[in-house]
């Protein structure tokens, strides 16, 4: 389906920007020292299935739809700028009670996977930068004379494999460290620097110009 001049350059770029600090790290590293590694593991595995979501759409010609419709896009974004926002007040708020647990109380703590699925996968599926990215990235590897929606999938699962290797290895690592980052004073400090990360990015993609 591709030949080796194709894969090269598609797998350098899909691994640099998989290792890009980014939005997608900053969740999985958050709910890692949130709820442990199954915690951080089902946010992973939530954003990477959004992956096949924006290929899907990109095969199917649904994005030049969606990019060629302003309000449609504006939609998009400010809906996933609202979502971030949301991660972000809720992480405020998890810093402002941390005050009054102890550390077996936080160590204790156990989400729900619904809630871990659900928060990595609308953190991608949401997220119009991801959608621009496959609109304009993938059609360059694809081959007009074969399926394009076999090829976006196929592209998607390499993708999908890279990213879920990167986040688990800091799931693992966040993990390990998990007792640490547990304490009350610890725990406060990370969750109020990631809730402003996380409103900053939702602002800032409310208001960056498209």
């Amino acid at each position: 389906m591709f030949d080796h001049f194709q894969w090269l350059p598609f797998l350098l770029a899909i691994t640099a920007l998989t290792l890009t600090p980014g939005l997608d790290t900053l969740l999985v590293i958050r709910n890692a020292a949130r709820g442990g590694v199954r915690d951080g593991l089902l946010t992973s595995a939530g954003i990477c299935s959004g992956l096949f979501i924006h290929a899907l759409i990109s095969a199917a010609g649904l994005s030049i739809i969606l990019l060629g419709s302003a309000e449609l896009f504006l939609l998009v974004k400010y809906v996933g700028a609202a979502y971030l926002v949301w991660l972000g007040w809720q992480s405020l708020r998890t810093a402002w009670r941390a005050r009054a647990l102890t550390l077996p109380d936080i160590v204790a703590l156990r989400v729900s996977a619904h809630q871990s699925l659900r928060e990595g996968f609308l953190s991608n599926v949401l997220n119009p930068k991801t959608i621009i990215f496959y609109m304009a990235f993938l059609p360059q590897f694809i081959d007009p004379q074969q399926s394009a929606m076999g090829q976006s999938m196929v592209m998607a699962t390499v993708h999908f494999i890279i990213a879920t290797l990167w986040q688990g290895a800091l799931v693992v690592l966040v993990g390990r460290a998990r007792l640490w980052m547990a304490r009350p004073r610890v725990g406060q400090v990370m969750n109020g620097i990631t809730g402003t990360l996380l409103m900053g990015f939702g602002l800032r993609l409310a208001l960056e110009q498209p």
